[in-house]
């Protein structure tokens, strides 16, 4: 492997009360219930909160127009109910008072007209554009250590606050580790932030850090908190006032979160609230897979791989893999291979991933990669059973 071997490397993450993540969650959650309702649905669902009041708009589409208006009445109980399960019930922000306002109107006849199949046809990608995939060897999720782990305090903290075993914790927060890499693997935590919100307004800091330690060292690795650790728990002091109410949020702007937390490229496309037909959300679901099952298949420790599209057309214009001196075989052999295993149209990667199904929401928070699959297709992109092909095909 090339490149420096001892370094620090530093991602963030934020939870799912997060301003940003309550947007991508009510958008996804838009999404589900419209493929729900019709798995071809199409959705491009952007939202806005503030305090008290949460701002939806954008276009969506099913075949039948009457049912696309009988379904806009439940717009407003979809989010009120995404704010309710995150949990707020502050006084300028609670699921129950928040002034919801619905801007969603059917999608545009041109941009259909790129991405529908017509006779002789293929269906085109929605948009145009570059996604990248990535995976390493480091952990056993493929996935890079510091956001892999920076997601998973902040999944470990949701789950006891809303379980109630810490009814001081609020639903904002965001962490930060910075990772000790020696010969190439993570090996220590060199320092941690953490901020969250707190619902007793006399807790310190100190407080506060006596609340989340035991849960942040539950899911870290042992001998990762060393005397060398540096804490910055609520380093600002009261963190009483979180979510929209504290600061505007808006829907995908947290894409180096949802990815891979600043380790490896990011096409510029948000996910949340977008429908697999968007290559944005679809393709990059796919390279994280090719990528993965790269790795599984033992042909490189490390691997990016971008896609590229254009609007309306069905085939990608590039594969590019980039394995980063770690390949046991030929990138351009790589590449080729593939091409052989997994039909890359829009349509092919819906249908090989089953992404027609409402699997969005749980995505919104706590990262789209490195979640084990569920029975139902959720994370489906996560599985390594594209790895026999792989080798075979070289």
């Amino acid at each position: 492997m090339t490149g420096r071997q001892n370094y620090l490397f530093t991602s963030e993450s934020v939870s799912e009360g997060h301003p940003d993540k309550v947007c991508d969650r009510i958008s996804d959650a838009v999404l589900d219930a419209l493929i729900a309702e019709e798995p071809e649905a199409r959705v491009a669902a952007e939202t806005f909160a503030t305090t008290d009041r949460v701002v939806i708009g954008g276009e969506v589409g099913l075949s039948d127009r009457a049912t696309l208006r009988d379904f806009m009445g439940r717009i407003e109980a979809i989010a009120r109910e995404c704010i309710r399960d995150i949990g707020y019930e502050q006084d300028k922000f609670h699921h129950e008072t928040v002034e919801v306002t619905n801007l969603l109107h059917e999608q545009s006849a041109h941009i259909a007209q790129g991405v529908d199949a017509a006779a002789g046809k293929d269906e085109g990608a929605g948009d145009q554009g570059i996604m990248f995939g990535f995976a390493v060897d480091e952990t056993p999720e493929l996935m890079p250590a510091p956001i892999l782990y920076a997601h998973a305090i902040l999944r470990r903290l949701a789950e006891v606050r809303k379980s109630g075993r810490e009814p001081s914790l609020g639903p904002d927060a965001k962490t930060q580790l910075t990772v000790r890499y020696e010969d190439g693997l993570p090996v220590g935590l060199e320092s941690i932030v953490l901020s969250t919100q707190h619902m007793d307004p006399d807790m310190t800091s100190a407080d506060v850090r006596a609340v989340v330690e035991p849960y942040v060292r539950e899911v870290l690795p042992d001998g990762w908190i060393g005397a060398g650790t540096t804490w910055w728990v609520n380093p600002t002091g009261k963190f009483v006032i979180g979510g929209p109410d504290g600061d505007a949020g808006l829907t995908g702007r947290k894409i180096i979160v949802d990815t891979y937390g600043g380790a490896a490229p990011h096409g510029g496309g948000a996910f949340s609230g977008k429908d697999p037909t968007k290559v944005d959300r679809s393709a990059a679901y796919a390279a994280r897979y090719l990528a993965k099952n790269i790795v599984a298949a033992g042909l490189a420790r490390r691997c990016t791989l971008q896609l590229s599209y254009a609007i309306g057309v069905a085939r990608p214009l590039s594969i590019y893999v980039n394995t980063q001196g770690t390949g046991e075989a030929d990138e351009g052999a790589i590449e080729r291979a593939v091409a052989k295993v997994m039909d890359l149209t829009p349509r092919g990667i819906r249908e090989h991933l089953g992404l027609n199904r409402p699997i969005y929401q749980r995505t919104a928070a706590y990262g789209h990669f490195g979640r084990a699959p569920d029975s139902d297709g959720g994370f489906s992109w996560e599985r390594t059973d594209l790895a026999d092909a792989l080798r075979a095909a070289l």
